[in-house]
């Protein structure tokens, strides 16, 4: 939601105190008086946007993503609600994926990813394998057209990764494309 700082020329958006300039409309952009939303990404706009809420509460269009093991046991913190809601072990184990790869379950429209990024479930992950599974799960988004992308500070909870590092891989990863990311937190 936008609210409009008078005449200023100054749009903020609710949430973290940002303020972004307002030009005028350009080609490939829609204008409402006072304001100018692109319908593309420019290279100085946030690729991921993190917000409070229920992860399951996303858009049903958004694919899901979040860390496991080769092992596929899923025995703790939200991957028990993933196992519960979208089940699929077996399909994942028959994937046969290894760590730095990305395990992917379809349910309707919606693909579900499972970054590989640890071996046992006892382990913990790396940046690296992180990184990889991170890579294997764009080259997925960009040959099934994927654009939205929801999930957890994956990496972040029970493996104990650092949230400032994880997503400046994400931004890495994801910054020549048109992929959008929402991560959720309670």
């Amino acid at each position: 939601m936008w609210a409009v700082l008078g005449r200023l020329g100054v749009a903020q958006a609710v949430g973290p105190a940002r303020l972004i300039a307002v030009r005028p409309a350009a080609a490939g952009a829609f204008s409402i008086p006072h304001v100018t939303m692109a319908t593309h990404f420019s290279k100085d706009q946030e690729r991921i946007r993190c917000v409070k809420g229920d992860l399951f509460s996303c858009p049903s269009t958004d694919a899901l993503a979040h860390c496991i093991s080769e092992d596929c046991r899923m025995g703790a913190g939200i991957a028990v609600l993933f196992k519960k809601k979208f089940g699929g072990v077996q399909e994942l184990l028959d994937q046969k994926k290894k760590t730095g790869e990305v395990a992917v379950l379809q349910r309707d429209e919606r693909y579900i990813y499972y970054l590989i990024t640890k071996q046992k479930v006892s382990h913990k992950p790396t940046y690296e394998s992180m990184q990889k599974s991170l890579e294997a799960m764009k080259a997925h988004c960009l040959n099934n057209g994927v654009t939205d992308i929801s999930m957890p500070r994956i990496g972040c909870g029970l493996d104990g990764l650092q949230w400032e590092k994880v997503s400046a891989i994400l931004e890495e990863v994801f910054e020549n494309t048109d992929i959008k990311i929402t991560v959720y937190s309670l």
